[in-house]
């Protein structure tokens, strides 16, 4: 476990076990002690991704504002361990989730009873699932989420869909035989071999490449091909009804990944819902100029919904 001092907070690398694997995480806290215990914000990232890309910018806002939070790396990515590396497994990164939400409970100074899910893409698509399946969240903050698996497929296209088939069923076969995955890019120019393809994919990435202070081969940019066979069966928004804790759905208006109009259909499930559209694409809301924001407006809801301090209940 390492500790840096920053400016107004402090950041621990320290890790949690999963099922036996250790998930690196990253927990930010303010430099000032706090009189009462804190809500904390537990973060991770989307599709194939490692916290380091970009996350790190939204968690130094949200201590700054006076939050604890815990961004983790799911098994197999970014530094955690777990082999073999790059495999999406949707049920071993909910399995994480709970795992990290426990961790972050545990965590001295923070109030067990107000965690906030925070989760981007496919995670925003985690934490949708898991508060629509019991997982007792004091709010979550969809950030264009990962909402319908069909959705997703026809996103993609039907030609990409071909062109990815068999890599798919060459990872399936290798994974049956128990050999090593077969991998594919995670994003990609128009016609490659790659999950994310629209115009904007590589242009989106290099940008939050840079804005993360990251290059080229700092982290795997591919994951194990089977997932393709399996995400349509993956959507989060048919549980979206029963959410009970307040959400903040925020969508991009031209997102080719996670379609607009399918998000503002699901987020009208949530009864304590807050919905923000913004104009841009799937990649946008990571950097300026949308940056700003997407994050105000996140704050906003937490000063809303989970506030440093409880307030008062009025006496009768």
């Amino acid at each position: 476990m390492t500790t840096d001092d920053h400016t107004g907070f402090t950041r621990t690398e320290t890790s949690f076990m999963s099922d036996g694997v250790r998930c690196a995480a990253t927990v930010f806290r303010p430099a000032m002690s706090a009189a009462k215990a804190l809500p904390a914000i537990v973060m991770a990232h989307g599709f194939g991704s490692p916290r380091a890309l970009r996350l790190y910018a939204y968690a130094e806002r949200f201590v700054e504002a006076g939050y604890v939070v815990c961004v983790f790396d799911y098994r197999f990515f970014g530094d955690s361990d777990g082999e073999p590396r790059q495999l999406l497994d949707v049920v071993l990164q909910l399995a994480d989730w709970r795992n990290a939400v426990d961790f972050a409970r545990s965590l001295d100074g923070v109030d067990e009873n107000r965690i906030v899910g925070w989760g981007t893409s496919f995670a925003g698509g985690h934490v949708l699932t898991l508060a629509g399946n019991g997982v007792r969240f004091a709010a979550v903050i969809a950030q264009v989420p990962h909402i319908d698996g069909i959705a997703a497929v026809r996103a993609t296209g039907f030609r990409q869909g071909l062109r990815l088939a068999p890599a798919a069923i060459t990872d399936i076969v290798r994974a049956a035989l128990g050999r090593s995955p077969h991998y594919v890019d995670s994003v990609g120019l128009p016609g490659a071999r790659a999950v994310m393809v629209s115009p904007d994919a590589m242009k989106g990435r290099d940008r939050l490449l840079h804005e993360s202070g990251l290059s080229d081969g700092d982290y795997p940019e591919t994951v194990a091909a089977r997932i393709l066979l399996k995400i349509w069966r993956y959507s989060p928004g048919r549980t979206m009804s029963a959410i009970e804790c307040p959400t903040l759905v925020q969508i991009a208006s031209d997102d080719s990944v996670t379609p607009a109009s399918v998000a503002q259909r699901a987020a009208a499930q949530v009864r304590k819902a807050t919905v923000r559209t913004y104009s841009g694409g799937h990649f946008d809301p990571y950097v300026e100029p949308l940056f700003s924001s997407v994050i105000r407006d996140q704050l906003t809801f937490l000063a809303d919904n989970v506030p440093l301090q409880l307030r008062a209940v009025p006496s009768a």
